[in-house]
């Protein structure tokens, strides 16, 4: 059981043999995307976005790397999405730009989300509406859709048939037995086509750790009722805003405690809108109230929806804890944080949950009672699966290292033989064939950051230099050489921002600067950039015994 970090460029394609690259999900929690090749067509399954941790300052999401197909755009057969959160469908847009009329399949929800998005990107997208147990032939690709229950309505799994062989792929799943929507997941299809031969059963292996089964929605429903009836002042609820049914479990707390609800933040206000148009989520009359008109009612009569569970700084809740938004809280008021923890966001979310402390509101999420469940299947579930499915081939798909392995643990407990356990990351290709799969090789991936309006010009090497000036600080040195005698004539001056010493602290290292510097100069160093380099060194030999830093130095030599 080890992952394959070294691996060479996978070979040509043979014809006949299904190549499964994925270039998102794995080895990560988002940015979901699976590329599937045979016979020089392609089929793209989600197109999603990751959300950057504190290590990746001034980055707004991260796409993912769509250099593998950038030159075959026109071979893509379509994009299927599983469902519509934005794990699994924010890069669409991005991907569009190389070609428009790329199909997009999905359910009607689903389909009506990624609409939305891309009507914001003045993009009218080609699209195929499906429910599950439809088929449909795209090429060298049969599709079949099964029904599937998670944390938003309308997931699909898609059971993907070639002359190859067969794939089948969970999406985001869990098997709740009693979902609020009445939609649970079609454990009889993924029986029947279990039947007829699944060659590789690629599944979700977020909650692949947790044991036993995950619970139900409707366990949350008398914690809300509950929280709901002890509270006096404000609530305000943070959760995704594609999370249709958590929304439909504070609808139906606040119509029976009296209160009304406002949607805050703009992807909140959309998604609600579409989901209540389409039939997905009941709201009583005279229920929902404008953002604005809600502060004129009393405390003790309204909700507030909004986004910002998982600490994002430029969402709703992050700005209400640093005082940054129309909405304020103080004390007497309640916020529920009704979403799980994405791996990478916890200090970004106990930093939103402290400042709203303190504020002086009461704040509760899901460790300290039950106002959230998973949307993913937890083990228990996932050994029904594999023993329902009966895979010959098994590759744990969408979540980090942890995860991958404790699912393809889980399968090997079924019966899969280890060497059928596809463990990948990020580019590694497995080949199927006549129901063998194997990993032969792995391409180039890298993280695709968007920053403001650009997309992929920020580098690795650039957020490094970020990271060090936000926590080194930065420290400027100038000088004026007379380049014909080797003299200073004016300088060095030093600069710092982001330590906790004035620049005076400099004028201990300023002479040394100047002899280093008219050394080099005297001594036939007429190369600016080997005079900087020089600075450099002495400079930053002071600051890091002197200050114990390592700063961002930037030394700047002109000739007289």
């Amino acid at each position: 059981m080890t992952f394959h970090p070294e691996l060479s460029t996978p070979p040509a394609l043979e014809p006949g043999t299904l190549r499964i690259v994925p270039l998102g999900g794995l080895g990560e929690v988002g940015r979901n995307m699976t590329v599937f090749e045979i016979d020089g067509r392609l089929l793209i399954v989600d197109c999603g976005v990751l959300f950057p941790e504190d290590t990746q300052p001034g980055v707004d999401l991260i796409l993912p790397d769509f250099a593998y197909i950038e030159d075959r755009v026109d071979d893509i057969e379509a994009i299927v999405l599983t469902h519509g959160h934005e794990d699994h469908i924010g890069a669409v847009p991005y991907l569009l730009r190389l070609r428009e009329d790329i199909p997009i399949i999905g359910s009607q929800l689903t389909l009506a989300f990624i609409e939305a998005k891309l009507k914001e990107h003045r993009m009218s997208p080609v699209t195929l509406a499906v429910k599950e147990g439809q088929e449909e032939q795209l090429g060298k690709f049969g599709l079949e859709f099964v029904a599937v229950n998670h944390s938003i309505p309308d997931a699909l799994a898609v059971f993907i048939t070639t002359s190859a062989g067969t794939v089948l792929g969970t999406g985001d799943f869990k098997m709740d037995q009693l979902p609020l929507d009445g939609r649970i997941t079609d454990l009889r299809a993924f029986a029947a086509l279990g039947e007829r031969g699944v060659d590789l059963f690629m599944v979700d292996s977020t909650n692949a750790e947790a044991p036993g089964f995950t619970a139900s929605e409707v366990e949350i429903t008398p914690v809300l009722d509950q929280t709901f009836a002890q509270a006096t002042g404000r609530i305000v609820v943070a959760s995704f805003s594609s999370h249709v049914h958590r929304v439909q479990q504070v609808i139906n707390a606040a119509h029976a405690h009296g209160r009304r609800v406002a949607f805050v933040g703009r992807s909140m206000v959309r998604n609600m809108n579409i989901a209540a148009e389409l039939g997905y989520l009941e709201v009583p009359p005279n229920i929902l109230v404008d953002a604005k008109k809600a502060d004129d009612l009393p405390a003790d009569q309204v909700v507030y929806m909004c986004t910002g569970s998982q600490g994002e700084p430029m969402a709703a809740l992050s700005r209400i804890a640093s005082l940054d938004h129309k909405l304020s809280v103080g004390p007497g008021d309640l916020v529920i944080l009704a979403s799980s923890l994405i791996p990478g966001n916890e200090n970004a979310v106990f930093r939103v949950i402290n400042g709203l402390m303190r504020l002086g509101a009461t704040v509760v999420h899901q460790g300290s009672a039950r106002v959230h469940v998973s949307g993913h299947a937890s083990a228990g579930e996932l050994l029904y699966c594999y023993n329902i499915v009966r895979p010959k081939n098994v590759m744990p798909i969408h979540g980090e290292v942890r995860h991958l392995l404790a699912n393809g643990r889980l399968a090997m407990k079924t019966g899969v033989p280890e060497e059928n356990v596809m463990f990948a990351e990020n580019g590694v290709a497995v080949d199927l064939k006549d129901g063998v799969a194997k990993i032969v090789g792995a391409v180039e991936v890298h993280n695709v950051y968007v920053d403001g309006s650009s997309v992929g010009e920020i580098t690795d090497t650039e957020l490094k230099d970020r990271r060090i000036m936000s926590e080194e600080g930065f420290v400027s040195v100038f000088a004026v050489v007379d380049s014909s005698n080797g003299t200073v004539v004016s300088g060095p001056e030093v600069h710092a921002r982001g330590l906790a010493e004035d620049d005076s602290v400099f004028d201990a290292i300023l002479p040394k600067i100047k002899d280093a510097l008219e050394e080099a100069a005297s001594g036939g160093t007429a190369d600016n950039h080997q005079l900087q380099q020089v600075m450099r060194r002495v400079l930053g030999r002071y600051v890091g015994t002197k200050l114990r830093r390592r700063p961002m130095i930037i030394p700047i030599v002109i000739e007289a």
